[in-house]
């Protein structure tokens, strides 16, 4: 699934909303407050999240209806908010974005709680994302009904904190996509955007002088923070496309010896600005993925690993502090095949949600490995090695061979491919 700003591990060539989740900070200065001059969403008419209250996701998410696509397993992750778990990798990077941004301008306001649950409007329509993008596919986005859906990035609240009257904001959230199966790639994960509307900009004319200042503005803010996070690193911009800033660019480190993207940006289309009776207005934003960071900086080889509560693995972190990942297991894997002709409405990611539902954290990688055309027959076969393993214990044969029978049952009836 395209990203919308780059999402879990994914190549920037299919690029349409800003970085995500998976990529390689010294200890910063100490957190500002997150909530130091920040004024409060129920105060701007946003919709907050479970951590102002206790939700029952289940209810709100799973809907007996032909436009709902959200999963039990899904549901389940809903209101986690790992991101604000004190000590957590993820709320750990956090705290030091929002410190970094905080000091250099006070005004900006951390925002970290807005309800997961959008509208097809705010995710796709108000950042100019066309109608017939990748994105907006049932098999590659979580829809509660028709118009109403798990946020697939948080440039979904872009356009409702400008109209609330926020001007330079971080938004942090957990973020849904239906995507593969691998060591980078889970169907929750975290982002954060960040926007500036430049006041030095306001009512300039001159578009080529003001889209100067703002890229000049932002590349300063941006290699800044790389900086405080990283250390001083050799660093590149390169150039991008994303449908809701122009010009766009991704910004690369150079990092334990290889090149590494770590957000997408741009200054943002004024289309989106005029909607938002901003017309005269100008600035930029940017997104990334907290877990993009982590699993670099905290040495952190699984992405499930950020979802578990064993204790093996909390304990190693302390607030503020970037340490290492030390592995306290790594239990054997069980290697299954299974292999089917594809029915005519193929589509991968919706496999990869079967395998997801059957087995859960139990699945390490679903990875094709053989696929071929039979002309006669006017079919496609694909064979699929599903790599079993757990985080935290020895899988036995006999709970594998179960959950392997269940898939293969589950592919021929619910996806009806022809097994073979």
């Amino acid at each position: 699934s395209p990203p919308l700003f780059l999402s879990p591990a994914a190549p920037p060539a299919m690029s349409t909303a800003f970085l995500s989740t998976s990529s390689r900070i010294p200890a910063l200065r100490r957190p500002l407050s997150a909530t130091a001059g920040v004024r409060s969403p129920a105060r701007l008419g946003l919709s907050m999240a479970s951590t102002e209250t206790k939700v029952d996701w289940s209810e709100k998410l799973l809907k007996d209806s032909d436009d709902n696509n959200v999963t039990p397993y899904i549901a389940n992750l809903v209101g986690r908010d790992l991101h604000l778990l004190p000590a957590h990798p993820l709320q750990i990077i956090k705290g030091k974005i929002e410190a970094y941004f905080q000091s250099r301008d006070s005004e900006f306001e951390c925002k970290d709680s807005l309800d997961p649950i959008v509208t097809s409007e705010q995710c796709f329509d108000d950042l100019l994302i066309p109608e017939d993008h990748q994105s907006r596919r049932f098999s590659d986005t979580y829809y509660i009904s028709k118009g109403k859906l798990l946020r697939t990035h948080t440039s979904a609240h872009q356009t409702e904190l400008l109209r609330g009257g926020s001007t330079k904001f971080l938004c942090t959230g957990d973020v849904y996509r239906r995507d593969e199966i691998d060591s980078s790639h889970y169907p929750a994960f975290h982002q954060m955007e960040g926007v500036k509307i430049l006041k030095e900009c306001e009512g300039m004319e001159d578009r080529e002088e003001w889209e100067q200042m703002c890229v000049d503005d932002l590349k300063s803010y941006l290699e800044g923070m790389i900086d405080e996070i990283f250390g001083p690193v050799e660093k590149r911009w390169v150039d991008a496309y994303f449908p809701f800033t122009t010009p766009s660019f991704e910004l690369e480190i150079y990092f334990n010896d290889d090149w590494l993207e770590v957000l997408g940006c741009g200054v943002i289309q004024q289309p989106i600005l005029d909607k938002c009776d901003m017309g005269t207005s100008h600035g930029w934003a940017f997104g990334l993925g907290l877990e993009r960071l982590a699993m670099v900086l905290f040495d952190i080889p699984d992405i499930r690993l950020f979802w578990t509560e064993d204790t093996r693995f909390l304990k190693q972190f302390k607030e503020g502090e970037i340490t290492k990942f030390k592995p306290y297991s790594k239990y054997p894997p069980c290697y299954k095949d299974i292999a089917f002709w594809l029915p005519e409405d193929w589509e991968e990611n919706n496999f990869a949600e079967l395998v997801r539902n059957v087995a859960g954290d139990l699945v390490e990688r679903v990875e094709l490995i053989d696929q071929f055309e039979n002309p006669k027959k006017g079919k496609t076969s694909h064979c699929y090695r599903i790599n079993y393993r757990s985080m935290d214990r020895s899988l036995t044969n006999e709970e594998v061979d179960a959950l392997q029978e269940k898939v293969r049952e589950k592919a021929a009836g619910e996806l009806t491919v022809e097994l073979r």
